[in-house]
């Protein structure tokens, strides 16, 4: 049996940041799990930057002007005590990855770049170019791989976490190489497997693998996940695949305009225009489309962003991938045409309850949740462009130390495993059925995008929630028709499907039953937002019945009060 201090499941941001800080102690023993190679997780696909109140391009800045503007995007539903702590130990946070190698972009005499970004007071987004994700992660990377303490488990799938009186014993893993069952014995478990906004398949952002694995497993062991109804759809979709094209795009300076060649942000937001917050602006692009104003029909309908007037060299320098992308994807150069865009699902707020901001503990001693996975809650119901990088750094940075400190004080458990996954994985590899796996898939991505998408209603939300159900008993007749062990990838899809149908279900049960229109979650039968009866998070656990049961808990609101969006 294999032994570790420390295990980390997730090898992208938030995970090898944990690992690093942990690793300061050459005596505790840490492995990173990752079900791809770590320097393709998704934190690589953050294009903008991260947000910092480093005060460069605007020395009036501050992290309580940081936090401020984070709450208030939030739509009064992120845990402010939480924020306040992310946006203070931001800017320590950029100076100790600028000395770690990260290239950020910078000012004519040095300095680290900033530039704006939406629902952003000051131009406080530090950026790397348009790739800024993608050099975090690689320098991260080569940083915990020249950890001695540190062993990779690259391309290995959690299936299951072994909980004994309410204390993390350990886990089991899926070797994807040859469908092998490998079981770690940790005193530390710290999951950090990003979000699952792959439940909406064809109009997402995200990597395939995006399926939400980890808060899947949570929910399945009794742990809580929180505020599940919150998904954030990004403006900006390449119109054909959703690709992301980043607020970048907007933060140096793109329009948004309609079939008129209309600049229509005027008339949502005419303050901020095409920097308000993602909420606003994706509404706003469906709402033009919805009135006849967009360019094609039903959903092959979209708007367009105009970069065209910031000229080919600006574009080569400040946003050369979105550049690439609109050429490789859509097959226009932005310097020539505007791009074919539409919103697309990009980003979870919800997931797995984490009970301590300061440690990223969870409600299971020496269970850890941190990054898109975790609902700390620093977003609420709307996530500020350029606040996700930051999370990952800060949040990844004090669980790992806060890991190292528990692991150097408990000793390891005479347990022996509870959990026995071999004969669950034997068992899917002899499995019969007729149905078949990317049918229900497909079926799950229409449902999720047309009755629980960027408009909501009562009627549409049941629907969504029965149709899933019967997806989720569909699940048990689908065949593992690959029995090859090794890389089958016909078996991780069976695996990852399950998780998103179940995601999915809890989804729709959260956005039900919140009725009221609050950042990312708007309900077209109830359009306002109602902090009497909803400013509160939700919380859905299944019951000793296999029961979906959904409680509420109070928002923090002890630094500001709830007042009136506006932008």
């Amino acid at each position: 049996m294999l032994k570790y201090d420390i295990v980390v499941v997730g090898g992208g941001g938030a995970g090898l940041m944990a690992a690093i800080e942990a690793s300061k102690d050459k005596n505790i023993k840490i492995a990173i799990v990752s079900k791809v190679f770590p320097t393709r997780s998704h934190t690589g696909a953050a294009q903008g930057g991260m947000n910092a109140s480093i005060g460069i391009a605007d020395p009036n800045d501050s992290f309580e002007k940081h936090a401020f503007d984070t709450i208030k995007g939030s739509d009064f539903l992120a845990d402010q005590q939480a924020v306040l702590f992310m946006c203070k130990y931001a800017p320590e946070l950029i100076y100790e990855l600028d000395r770690m190698g990260v290239p950020f972009s910078r000012t004519k005499d040095g300095k680290i770049a900033q530039r704006p970004f939406g629902g952003a007071s000051f131009p406080r987004t530090v950026y790397s170019a348009d790739r800024t994700g993608h050099v975090l992660l690689h320098t991260l990377f080569e940083q915990a791989m020249s950890k001695e303490n540190i062993d990779f488990f690259n391309e290995y799938f959690l299936l299951d976490i072994d909980i004994q009186d309410n204390r993390v014993e350990g886990l089991e893993l899926l070797n994807i190489k040859d469908s092998s069952v490998l079981y770690i014995k940790t005193k530390v478990l710290i999951l950090a497997g990003g979000g699952f906004a792959r439940i909406y398949w064809h109009r997402s952002t995200n990597a395939s693998g995006n399926t939400g694995d980890l808060q899947a497993i949570a929910l399945r062991k009794g742990i809580a996940l929180k505020d599940m109804e919150f998904i954030q759809f990004h403006p900006t979709g390449l119109a054909k695949t959703g690709i992301l094209l980043s607020e970048a795009s907007r933060g140096e300076g793109g329009y948004l305009i309609n079939v008129n060649g209309e600049r229509f942000m005027s008339k949502y937001s005419p303050n901020k225009m095409e920097l308000a917050p993602r909420d606003i602006v994706s509404r706003a692009i469906e709402l033009e489309i919805k009135n006849g104003l967009g360019i094609g029909e039903g959903t092959s309908a979209y708007v367009y962003l105009d970069l065209r007037h910031l000229g080919e060299e600006k574009l080569n320098e400040k946003l050369p991938q979105v550049r690439q992308l609109a050429i490789d994807f859509e097959g226009i150069d932005p310097a020539k045409a505007p791009i074919p865009i539409r919103p697309t699902a990009h980003y979870c707020m919800g997931g797995i309850d984490v009970i301590d901001f300061k440690s990223s503990e969870t409600s299971v001693k020496g269970l850890l949740a941190v990054g898109e996975c975790a609902c700390v809650s620093v977003h609420g119901a709307n996530r500020l462009g350029g606040n996700s990088l930051t999370e990952l750094v800060v949040f990844g940075k004090y669980a790992g130390e806060y890991a190292r400190e528990y692991a150097k004080n408990v000793d390891f458990s005479n347990n022996k495993p509870s959990i026995h996954s071999e004969s669950y994985i034997n068992s899917l590899m002899q499995r019969e059925g007729n149905v078949k796996l990317y049918e229900v898939r497909n079926k799950m991505g229409e449902t999720t995008w047309f009755n629980m998408g960027i408009f909501r209603t009562e009627d549409s939300l049941k629907e969504a929630y029965e149709d899933l159900t019967k997806l989720l008993d569909m699940w048990n007749y689908i065949p593992v028709s690959d029995k090859s062990r090794v890389f089958n990838t016909n078996l991780i899809e069976l695996l990852e499907l399950k998780n998103m149908l179940e995601l999915s279900r809890v989804v729709a049960l959260c956005a039900l039953n919140r009725r009221e229109s609050r950042g990312g979650h708007s309900r077209e039968d109830y359009k306002e937002r109602d902090d009497k009866n909803f400013l509160k998070h939700s919380v859905v656990c299944y019951n000793e019945s296999g029961e979906l049961i959904l409680t509420y808990k109070d928002v923090d609101i002890s630094l500001y009060k709830p007042e009136e969006r506006k932008y």
